[in-house]
């Protein structure tokens, strides 16, 4: 892809499980990415529309380092379905089963899976200050009604356990949550159900994008408070509205696997 020009601006559309990006890659040029692009593009009815924007940019420690934004224009510190298809479309692209992605969580490394990509997420984090949180709790069991959990994975979450994730009024709850005192960069919002042995209902409500057919970032985190609280064991089949995705919390960090889609590609004029 070239950089911006008279013609406009290349692009990407791609999704992982219906959760949507607008992948633009600066390794060539410089083109001004910031809020107002994010917003403008994002518009699902004015503009592509996304869940988030993310920038490939070049990196001096890994084979590329990607940005994030959210469709309100907000930044984004981790995107695990973008970071996970562009992974694939960069190693489809250079005929290799392994790469290295730069983003705020630091170096991820990403493998082939057959026709899945794997992205290694990094460690969970769970202390209060780092998630962040505004005061020191518990993080596996908040003082928020309904007894939830806080994880971080690159973006604070909020994860609540509940009988029937289906039954829950998510644009309500999460819209509501998400602007929780306890949360002062705001927080993704989780409601999940346990369906079987490591097998879970998840519905996402993302800070910056509202409800998405699914999100990498909110997986890792519901699989990590799964497996604190006794939920499930460690590796754990996630059902979303848009999929299933994998996720396995080992020694090394925390691997999410699933498909990947290229849409097509486009110009921003």
């Amino acid at each position: 892809m070239a950089t911006q020009g008279p013609d406009g601006l290349p692009f990407m559309k791609m999704h992982g499980l219906g959760n949507d990006f607008v992948v633009i890659d600066a390794r060539a040029g410089s083109p001004a990415v910031g809020a107002d692009l994010a917003r403008a593009m994002g518009d699902r009815h004015r503009g592509v529309g996304f869940d988030q924007l993310a920038v490939i940019r070049k990196s001096g420690e890994a084979d590329v380092e990607l940005l994030f934004w959210n469709s309100d224009g907000s930044t984004a510190g981790a995107c695990g379905n973008a970071t996970r298809c562009i992974a694939a479309w960069e190693m489809a692209r250079l005929g290799r089963a392994r790469l290295t992605l730069r983003t705020e969580r630091g170096v991820l490394e990403a493998r082939a899976e057959g026709e899945l990509t794997s992205v290694n997420m990094g460690q969970p984090i769970l202390d209060w200050r780092a998630i962040p949180l505004a005061r020191d709790v518990c993080t596996l069991h908040l003082p928020i009604a309904g007894d939830p959990a806080a994880t971080g994975m690159g973006n604070p979450h909020l994860t609540f356990f509940v009988a029937d994730a289906e039954a829950v009024d998510l644009p309500a709850f999460g819209a509501e949550h998400e602007h929780h005192p306890l949360y002062p960069q705001r927080t993704n919002v989780q409601v999940a159900s346990r369906i079987g042995p490591d097998r879970l209902r998840m519905r996402v409500w993302e800070r910056g994008a509202g409800i998405t057919l699914a999100s990498g970032s909110s997986s890792c985190a519901v699989a990590v408070a799964a497996a604190r609280r006794g939920i499930t064991g460690r590796s754990v089949t996630l059902v979303l509205d848009g999929g299933e995705i994998a996720v396995d919390w080992r020694e090394d960090g925390v691997w999410m696997t699933g498909p990947t889609a290229h849409v097509f590609d486009g110009v921003w004029r």
